[in-house]
Formats: structure tokens, sequence, C-alpha cells
């Protein structure tokens, strides 16, 4: 690789992950916004217009917290911990792609919007996403304390119960397109059709949809499925003994985790960047410039964005199973209709039914 791609790689990275870090920001304003719309409550109004400033605020007094460790534990796994998780859930970013496959934007021709374009970039986002949940076991088990340690089993078992399904749900979307890229994953829905229409996957999987979306809630640790933090019987779960900056890395991997999730889902069932409809965003021209780069995000985010309103919306709505109810679904329903789906769709594959 030469200095010039060097750089550019860097600076796609340092981008990226800074628009990460912005989204998370706002995101917290926006599910307590929510929330409050769906509760009949006002939510964050007061620290700038609309409460908008509230995630500054909140940053602020997480970094004047006193960062506490309780006695007997173990330094340096205690500090670690966080630090692993959040460095997994911004891993995930670098192989997610955010933009067309090339761009030429004011006349400068860049690679694909992604940190790294890799043919088995699928291994390594799923890799990552189980990874970061030995970030929440280790802290757990680490904090020495009950509530920690029993939020670290269940999350270890709800990892082990629902990596399994979440990979399968998944897998119907790799036998059609027969490839580990992500890119290739994005635009993969073009050869496959309806007659003159290329519908996104979540048409032809429609159940591995279903069941990607309930795997990705109990993977991301979001209600139904937070028994890992369950607030009203484990204090904080896994989180119980930490403060601080710690306490905030912890927050911030969870929200970046359902991002990357969120960004998974679009680019396997929602087709990544396309907007249906229009076939060339590069034939979109302003002042002299194509339009195709800023269609193609601004797509992207939208379509991440119905995921993230879909994840609110259930957290809102939903109470929290019961934790046997938990496991008793994730292994006697949601696995079996899983496996059924690969089966089904291998046979759909096999036979070439609807390959353009």
């Amino acid at each position: 690789m030469t200095i010039w791609g060097i750089i550019q790689l860097f600076l796609k990275a340092f981008l990226i992950g800074n628009l990460i870090m912005v989204v998370f920001a706002m995101m917290t304003w926006i599910e307590r916004r929510l929330l409050s719309f769906f509760q009949y409550r006002l939510g964050p109004n007061r620290v700038g217009p609309f409460g908008l400033l509230q995630p500054i605020a909140d940053l602020l007094k997480l970094i004047r917290k006193e960062n506490f460790a309780p006695r007997q534990v173990s330094q340096v796994l205690h500090l670690a911990a966080p630090i692993f998780t959040l460095f997994c859930a911004l891993a995930v970013f670098a192989v997610i792609p955010f933009g067309q496959e090339d761009w030429n934007l004011f006349g400068w021709h860049t690679p694909p919007f992604m940190a790294a374009d890799l043919n088995v970039a699928v291994l390594f986002a799923l890799a990552m996403n189980g990874l970061g949940g030995y970030g929440v076991i280790v802290g757990g088990w680490a904090s020495n304390s009950k509530y920690a340690l029993l939020g670290a089993l269940r999350a270890c078992a709800q990892l082990i119960s629902y990596e399994i399904t979440l990979t399968l749900a998944m897998l119907p979307v790799l036998m059609m397109t027969s490839s580990l890229s992500m890119t290739d994953i994005a635009s993969g829905h073009l050869g496959w059709s309806m007659g003159s229409w290329h519908p996104w996957f979540i048409v032809w999987a429609p159940l591995g949809f279903g069941l990607f979306l309930l795997a990705a809630l109990a993977e991301a640790n979001r209600a139904p499925f937070d028994h890992a933090e369950a607030e009203q019987e484990l204090v904080g779960g896994f989180h119980t003994e930490y403060g601080g900056l710690r306490y905030a890395a912890f927050a911030n991997a969870e929200y970046l985790h359902l991002l990357a999730i969120s960004g998974i889902g679009v680019t396997f069932f929602l087709g990544g960047t396309s907007v249906p409809g229009l076939d060339d965003p590069a034939g979109v021209m302003l002042g002299g410039l194509s339009m195709a780069p800023l269609i193609a995000l601004g797509s992207f985010l939208v379509k991440m964005a119905f995921f993230i309103f879909l994840f609110i919306w259930i957290r809102a709505t939903l109470p929290r199973l019961r934790y046997d109810r938990l496991m008793r679904f994730g292994w006697k329903a949601m696995l079996p209709l899983a496996t059924l789906q690969v089966l089904v769709t291998a046979t759909i594959v096999s036979q070439g039914w609807g390959k353009g």
C-alpha cells in the first residue's frame, strides 16, 4: 500500500469514527425524547434548545465523576473490560459500507466510504460483535460483586443462545450472494429479480429479517432482552460497580453496538445504499456535481434510523421477559425457525429460483 493509500485509510477511519460518535451522542437525546413521547412525558428540555445539549451535559458530568473501583477487584480487568468492549463495538464499523463503491466528490476519486473493504468482512463483523460480549462478562466477573456476577452470567448465556440465531438469520443472504464481502452483499440483491424488479433481501428472506431483528435485540442487550443489567433485579447488572468514564465507556459501547447491528441489518436486508426507483444516482446532478455520494450516505442513514426507531419503540412498548422464558424462546422457537429458513433458502438457491 502506498503512503497516499495509508493516509486515505486513516482519514476515512477518523471521519467514520467521529461521525459515529456524533450519531451516538444524538442517539441518547433522540431515544430519551422518543421514550418521553411514547410515555406522555416531556423528556430532556432544559439544557439548550429542545434539550439538544443534554448529551454534552451528561458527558461533562461523567468526566467530573470519580472513576472508583471497589476493594478486592481485579484492577487490570476492571479497567480493561469497558475499553475492550468499546473497541470491539467501534471495530465493526470498519467493514460497514456507508457509501457507493466509487465516489467522485468535487473531482476527488475515492475508494468505498468504509475503512476496510475485506473479502471476509462478514466474519470480521461477527467476530467483533461476539468478542464485545466478553468485555461485559469479564467486567462483571472482575467487579467482585454478586449483582455484577449475576449480570455477567446472564450476558454469557444470552450471548451463546442468540449469537447462533443471529448468524443463521444472516446465512440465507450469504447463500444468495455467495460472498462474505459487505460491498458484494449490499449490491447482491441486483442479481435476484422478480421480472424487472430487484427487491431487497428482506423480500426474499422475511423470516430471516424477523429473526435477525429479535436476535439483534438480545445481542445489543436491549429491552425486552436486557437481563444483563436488569435494574429492578440486579441494580445495574454487570456495570453496577462502574462509575465515571468507565461507566460511560460501557454505555457508549452499548449504543455503538446498536448502531453497528443496525448497519449490518441495512446492508443485509435493506439494500445498503440503494434507493428504490433510482437505478443510477450518478445521474443526479446539482451545480455540475454528482449527488450520488450524498444520496448513498443519506439512504444508508435513513435506513439505519428505521432500525433504531424500531428498537426504541420495542423498548417503550414491551415489558422484560422472564429469564427462563428468554432462554426457552431462543432455543425452542427462534433456533428451529432459523434452521428451517436456512434449509428453505438452500433449496431455492440450488434450484436457481429468482436468480436473474
